[in-house]
């Protein structure tokens, strides 16, 4: 039961810091979320940096889990990419109303200067290792990397312009876009290997 109420804390503190935000999240919200007593509560959990580096912890553990799948999914590495950039359209309507969950928490931590910004960081990091990778697989080895960095700049700003306009349409086209993006990539790498060749 202790097990299952911690889960429970921790999936509750996920959404409230994802809508509210951090620093605007109480104790009192989270123990009305989960329906438990404040003794009970502070059981598992004596102080909100405590919850949050266990938020971070599940984030962390999602984020992987769903590149593990999208690895298992994709049949090649522009597929895997595509999952990527699919997330935009699959959570458009969370992002128009709370903007990207990993984007926000890691602005508010930096804004706080808090201590775990740099373990929020890490699901950031996660994206970028996994991306740059699946360009390498794409043959773009030399600019792995800095593909991956674009990408993720580039879904970052769809989500807070997305947030700031509440505009679908606008999300729509911008995947569309990064979408017609990675085409070009994967054609450009093979133009190269076919002048090599010639």
């Amino acid at each position: 039961m202790n097990g299952t109420t911690r889960d429970h804390i921790i999936e509750a503190a996920d959404q409230l810091f994802y809508q509210k935000g951090y620093e605007h999240t109480s104790f009192a919200d989270i123990a009305d979320v989960v329906q438990i007593s404040r003794g009970n509560f502070y059981y598992h959990f004596k102080t909100k940096d405590e919850i949050l580096d266990a938020v971070i912890g599940l984030r962390l553990s999602n984020t992987q889990k769903m590149l593990d799948q999208w690895e298992a999914d994709g049949k090649s590495a522009a597929d895997r990419i595509r999952s990527f950039i699919q997330i935009l359209i699959m959570n458009r309507a969370k992002i128009m109303l709370y903007g990207c969950p990993v984007g926000t928490l890691c602005n508010e931590l930096a804004k706080l200067d808090h201590a775990a910004q740099a373990e929020a960081n890490k699901i950031f990091a996660l994206f970028r290792n996994w991306l740059s990778r699946q360009f390498a697989l794409l043959g773009r080895d030399a600019d792995a990397d800095a593909l991956a960095m674009h990408l993720l700049a580039r879904s970052q700003g769809v989500a807070t312009l997305a947030n700031a306009f509440r505009d679908e349409d606008f999300i729509r086209q911008e995947v569309a876009q990064m979408n017609g993006w990675l085409d070009m990539q994967c054609t450009s790498k093979r133009r190269a290997s076919a002048h090599r060749f010639t």
